[in-house]
């Protein structure tokens, strides 16, 4: 466990690094790989935990800057093949990377046509944020259509012959050029727990009374959401995230980056009285601390706000490395509910710290949810 936390700190040191902020701390990290049992087996342990969390590009920036800058001995660095890999790792984020910015501009033109606006959710609006987007890892491509989604995915099917999975409760899916877009009717499950409901009508609130942002993806208007309404989704997808497995350095870089650029338009009063109606602010608080204490947030931009070191600690320990890490068995349905059991049981600790149902209560209504919809429990 020593050696891990070890290698997430030298980790996160990158990130920051590589993100533009001070290199001041790195002389300490330094020391740590100078005095690991092997250079070697360290750094495979910080590319390893970069690629887990989705930051591998980033943490390369911070490597290249640190040898650039020549703050580190030759000696220290990561071997040939594992530069290499790495190196190769970073252009095939880049690729991505920009296969997803030009499909985004197509799929833009395609609903612009019929009069219909799209909207992304986190991805490639959170890229923006970053001082280098495409060092931000792209996964699937989240849209959301002002209420035109069942329409958008009828004319996907009748113009372009694409099939749209609907074994999902909150959103369609389909996979263009290899990439899975989910198409949002609701921003977030509202099946998953009751309270959902409350947070779905407060972010459909937000889409309707703020105007959004918009961007030009080449030459096409996309809109992304206003800054109260994303602060909501991120914190509540990042919440979910975190009870129902994990949560990685990606979301909470996404948070950061975030607040770091909208800290000013944000109604905090408003998000800390609802998160607290929510049963979320404990988890808000640590997210904003990790953000201050590791990842560079300056705390004269957040409101005052209580603190629990160890909550805090144990929060970022299952962030490096959940507490519960088993791998989940494919192919026997029986085992897969076994084990997702065993996990929801396991993170208990986590569901209080993010929800505010009951575990009872949340068991029956999310058997229930799974039952509409089969194809989730696999």
């Amino acid at each position: 466990m020593q050696f891990k936390k070890q290698s997430a700190g030298v980790l996160i040191a990158l990130i920051n690094i590589g993100l533009g902020g001070d290199t001041a701390a790195w002389q300490g990290v330094e020391a740590v790989i100078r005095t690991a049992p092997s250079v070697n087996d360290i750094w495979r342990e910080v590319f390893r935990l970069a690629a887990k969390h989705g930051v591998v590009a980033i943490a390369w920036d911070g490597v290249e800057r640190i040898a650039g800058e020549g703050l580190i001995a030759p000696e220290l660095m990561p071997d040939r093949t594992l530069r290499l890999q790495w190196a190769v790792s970073v252009d095939n984020i880049s690729k991505r990377y920009r296969k997803h910015e030009a499909l985004i501009g197509k799929l833009a033109a395609f609903y612009h046509e019929h009069d219909i606006r799209l909207m992304l959710l986190k991805g490639y609006g959170m890229s923006l944020n970053y001082p280098t987007p495409e060092h931000r890892e792209c996964g699937d491509i989240d849209i959301w259509q002002f209420g035109e989604q069942r329409r958008a995915d009828q004319l996907l099917r009748d113009i372009k012959g694409v099939k749209i999975d609907e074994d999902v409760h909150h959103h369609t899916t389909f996979v263009i050029n290899g990439v899975l877009i989910e198409n949002h009717f609701d921003f977030i499950n509202v099946h998953a727990h009751t309270s959902n409901k409350l947070i779905e009508r407060e972010l459909q609130r937000y889409a309707r009374e703020e105007e959004p942002a918009t961007i030009v993806v080449n030459g096409t208007t996309v809109y992304l959401p206003s800054p109260n309404l994303n602060a909501l989704f991120l914190l509540k997808h990042a919440a979910s995230h975190f009870a129902a497995v994990e949560l990685i350095f990606r979301q909470v870089l996404d948070w950061v980056l975030f607040v770091k650029r909208n800290h000013e338009a944000i109604d905090w009063p408003w998000l800390y009285n609802f998160s607290k109606q929510m049963n979320m602010h404990r988890f808000l608080n640590c997210l904003n601390a990790i953000a201050i204490n590791h990842f560079g947030l300056d705390a004269s931009t957040l409101p005052p706000f209580e603190r629990d070191r160890a909550l805090e600690e144990r929060v970022l320990n299952d962030i490096i490395e959940p507490e519960f890490n088993e791998t989940s068995p494919r192919g026997n349905i029986l085992r897969s509910l076994i084990f997702k059991f065993r996990r929801w049981w396991a993170n208990r600790w986590k569901h209080r710290l993010v929800h505010r149902e009951g575990l009872l209560h949340t068991f029956v209504v999310q058997v229930y949810s799974h039952l509409l919809k089969p194809k989730t429990l696999r």
